[in-house]
């Protein structure tokens, strides 16, 4: 006969976000400093997700705005429940700033540090799994814990003589023999949310810290004959919380070496250098592309395949195709690059910035909000801001577009196959038509009509060329 299975009450999980975190020795809270490019919180939000809970619920306290901010980032659209701890008064204090919502829900209530990045929502799948099973689904709490090498610093573990949970000590009030214990609790709990809270009511503060201790409550609920257990995790990684910046210093080298190892063995990409690249979780890249030594590629960039990424550059956010070749310290943020293109070296491309198929930039060169059209060119010491350049064009060095009157910005359009002379300034709103041309050093105030040449300062109309049109029809 097949074993009947154990119905799930609703899932929900409270995430610790409230505390200062005074060892990090900063004016920002703990879990809004970053890790591979974003708050500590919101990596734990992240996973949380991953649940697919019925809410999220958020225990906030210091700098509570921006952390409440930072979180709605990272979870917008999901369904998230902002509560307040009015003083950090200790982790059951915190949890009893969410009495109101939840002491009264017949559900599953998974606890999370928001200073714990590293935990995979595998793992808390596993621990939900576990709960529900241990004594048929009957259990009050589930504890997440570890062996640690060095587990000083961490509330320990404390086993009767039957192996089962007795209770949590922390590292202050342990005695020397507590403290030879390596099993030591991970901050992550899984709760029956009635039997929580009702736990909660009798925690005391009379430990060291004068604090209300989570810990305190799976020993009460164990001496009121709830059911307690432990899921031993193996991965002591996992959990390791943040409380100094070199525990985080530290934990980022453990996030940039996974993404680098990741992307050589599944993803067919080549680092010159994998311990001096530095790769976030959220990009990716293309089989058959090298990465050379000192790159940042940040955000959700994104790499095609048979690309070359040169030494000193930085990408954000930038969607770069195939083929492409980025040359030595180039800044690119929040642009597209086509198919073919060549970028640098010490080019700028920012402000949604689009390079079309086959274009060129060259040396010091940068593109804000302008779109570069196809195998067109700027190949030195130039500003494109505000413009749209179109087929075929060629901007010579030096080139300026003035999209700034002082209180507006304006656009500058150039059509395709026209020849921009080099220190020509572009001032804006004006266009150029296609097939025109600007004499060397020429400031362009007028709009320039197809086939044109322009001349002078300001520039003036020398000459009108046959467009390619008029040489198509003779």
């Amino acid at each position: 006969m097949s074993e009947s299975p154990i119905e799930q009450k609703p899932l929900n999980v409270l995430v610790l976000a409230a505390g200062l975190g005074t060892r990090m020795r900063s004016d920002l809270a703990k879990v809004l400093h970053e890790l591979d490019g974003r708050p500590l919180v919101n990596h734990v939000c992240r996973t949380a997700t991953a649940l697919a809970p019925e809410s999220i619920y958020i225990v906030i306290g210091h700098q509570a705005e921006d952390v409440k901010e930072a979180v709605l980032h990272e979870l917008d659209g999901q369904k998230v429940v902002f509560v307040t701890q009015e003083q950090q008064l200790g982790t059951g204090d915190a949890v009893n700033a969410a009495r109101s919502f939840l002491e009264n829900s017949d559900s599953t209530l998974v606890v999370l540090s928001g200073d714990v990045p590293m935990i995979r929502h595998e793992t808390l799948a596993a621990l939900v799994q576990h709960h529900h099973r241990f004594r048929d689904g009957e259990t009050a709490c589930t504890i997440l814990t570890v062996r640690l090498s060095d587990p000083t610093g961490y509330g320990r573990i404390v086993r009767g003589g039957d192996g089962e949970f007795e209770r949590i000590v922390e590292q202050k009030d342990a005695t020397e023999e507590e403290r030879q214990t390596n099993e030591i609790n991970a901050g992550i709990y899984c709760f029956d949310a009635r039997k929580l809270f009702s736990a909660l009511s009798a925690v005391k503060n009379n430990n060291s810290q004068g604090e209300y201790y989570l810990t305190d409550v799976p020993a009460l609920l164990k001496d009121a004959g709830e059911a307690v257990t432990i899921f031993q995790h193996g991965d002591a990684q996992e959990i390791e919380g943040v409380n100094n910046r070199a525990q985080l210093a530290d934990l980022e080298r453990t996030v940039r070496r996974r993404n680098v190892w990741r992307l050589m063995l599944e993803g067919g990409v080549t680092f010159i250098d994998p311990k001096n690249a530095y790769v976030s979780s959220d990009s990716v890249i293309g089989r058959d592309t090298t990465i050379y030594p000192n790159v940042f590629i940040e955000g959700t960039t994104r790499i095609g395949s048979g690309c070359v990424i040169r030494p000193g550059s930085r990408l954000v956010n930038a969607a770069v195709g195939d083929n492409v070749e980025v040359r030595d310290n180039c800044l690119i943020t929040d642009s597209e690059i086509g198919d073919g293109c060549t970028v640098g070296p010490m080019a700028h491309l920012r402000g949604k910035a689009v390079m079309v198929e086959g274009s060129k930039v060259g040396n010091f060169v940068e593109l804000k909000k302008t779109r570069l059209g196809k195998r067109s060119k700027a190949s030195h010491l130039t500003y494109l801001g505000d413009a749209t350049i179109g087929e075929g064009t060629n901007i010579g060095a030096g080139t300026i577009t003035c999209n700034y009157d002082g209180k507006n910005k304006h656009e500058t359009h150039i059509g395709d196959r026209v020849k921009i002379g080099s220190d020509t300034m572009l001032v804006a709103p004006v266009t150029v038509g296609d097939d025109a041309a600007t004499g060397a050093g020429s400031v362009v105030t007028k709009n320039v009509g197809p086939g044109e040449l322009v001349v002078g300062v300001p520039a003036v109309a020398l000459k009108k060329s046959r467009s390619r049109s008029d040489e198509s029809g003779s």
